[in-house]
C-alpha cells in the first residue's frame, strides 16, 4: 500500500493530499529513510511522523484498503519514544 494512502486510511494524517505534502517536505521517514509519497510500507515497519514541533513513531500492524473510524487504530501501534 503506497504511504499517502496508509496514512490517510489509518488516520494518521486526515487527507490523503495532506499526507503526500508531508511526504514531498521530508516530514515522513520509513524505517529510518524518508519516504516519498508513493514508497510501499507493508506490516512491520517502522513509520516516524514528524510535523511542526512534535514527533510520532508508530510500527504498521495491518494494512487495510478501507478502515472504518473504530477500526483505524488497529492499522498500527505507537512505539516508545526515547
Amino acid at each position: 500500500m503506497r504511504l499517502d494512502k496508509f496514512l490517510k486510511n489509518s488516520r494518521l494524517i486526515k487527507r490523503r493530499t495532506l499526507a503526500k505534502e508531508a511526504c514531498d517536505k521530508g516530514k515522513i521517514m520509513v524505517n529510518g529513510v524518508i519516504a516519498k509519497a508513493g514508497t510501499v510500507v507493508k506490516s512491520g515497519d517502522e513509520l516516524t511522523i514528524t510535523l511542526g514541533p512534535k514527533s510520532v513513531t508508530v510500527v504498521v500492524d495491518q494494512l487495510l484498503e478501507h478502515a472504518p473510524k473504530d477500526e483505524a487504530q488497529n492499522m498500527y501501534q505507537y512505539k516508545e519514544q526515547p
